[in-house]
């Protein structure tokens, strides 16, 4: 068992909380459960207490993938754990290589492409409502909070693990691209755009969403076939960024025929 907060493991976990290399952080026994589902390469396991049947079986599971499993006490755990009430267990393991191409199946296409979204828990709440509404995918620009980061993570609840999630320097370029291809883009706008409602959501789409003060870039917002506005009553000014991406998207999901259940 590993007891003192000076061994290595303690500076490798928290310089992954702070987003340092190719790995990620896992916190917590749901998304190291949801990793382990997903085939996500989970490199090192420090446990806190005897786990549960269902969670040995999880570390069984990623120890014969090849990760290294080690025990530790409670106060290590509470150095390697970024959050303040740690459930038991935190993992490092290597963040999935996503295409950008990879989003644009199954056909019609349904990409969820932010700009400028700083808040990790709107990042992970996009990402969670993106899988559940059936998107084909999540772009973040390089201006957006990190979506392989601990927060994001936790408030996507695994979800970024089930549906393809990219971290884009060159947004816009890949804007256009889409565009070549057919896809439709579609800029989400606080006022002056059409209703979403009478968007076309059934062919190829892309939906870009700024950042929660900003909004969207202007050369991004220029770049799209159509602005869609969501009708909001009274002065209300906006709508948080996780709700206006999730309104969007199922609004799509409603127009192609909604699939699947709660």
């Amino acid at each position: 068992m590993i007891t003192s907060r000076q061994h290595p493991l303690v500076k490798e976990f928290r310089d992954l909380a702070r987003g340092a290399g190719p790995l990620m952080l896992l916190d917590g026994w749901h998304l190291l459960d949801e990793a382990a589902q997903a085939r996500v390469a989970v490199e090192k396991i420090a446990i806190c207490g005897p786990p549960t049947e269902k969670e040995s079986a999880v570390v069984d599971r990623l120890r014969r993938a090849g990760a290294q499993v080690v025990e530790v006490s409670g106060s290590v755990l509470n150095a390697l754990s970024p959050v303040s009430s740690p459930t038991g267990v935190v993992a490092s393991a290597r963040i999935p290589a996503v295409s950008s191409a990879s989003m644009l199946a199954p056909a019609p296409a349904l990409i969820l492409a932010a700009a400028g979204l700083q808040d990790p828990g709107n990042a992970g709440a996009i990402i969670r409502s993106a899988a559940a509404a059936g998107a084909t995918g999540v772009v973040l620009d390089e201006s957006s909070a990190d979506p392989w980061g601990w927060k994001a993570l936790r408030a996507s609840m695994g979800s970024a693990f089930q549906i393809p999630v990219v971290r884009s320097r060159a947004l816009t370029a890949l804007v256009e691209d889409w565009r070549r291809g057919g896809v439709r883009i579609v800029a989400t706008v606080p006022r002056g755009g059409v209703s979403m409602y009478e968007v076309d959501f059934t062919h190829p789409t892309a939906v870009l969403l700024g950042g929660e003060g900003p909004g969207l870039p202007d050369a991004l917002a220029a770049a799209a076939d159509t602005r869609a506005t969501i009708p909001m009553h009274g002065n209300i000014e906006s709508l948080n960024a996780a709700v206006a991406a999730a309104l969007m998207l199922y609004e799509a999901q409603r127009q192609r025929g909604c699939r699947g259940g709660l």
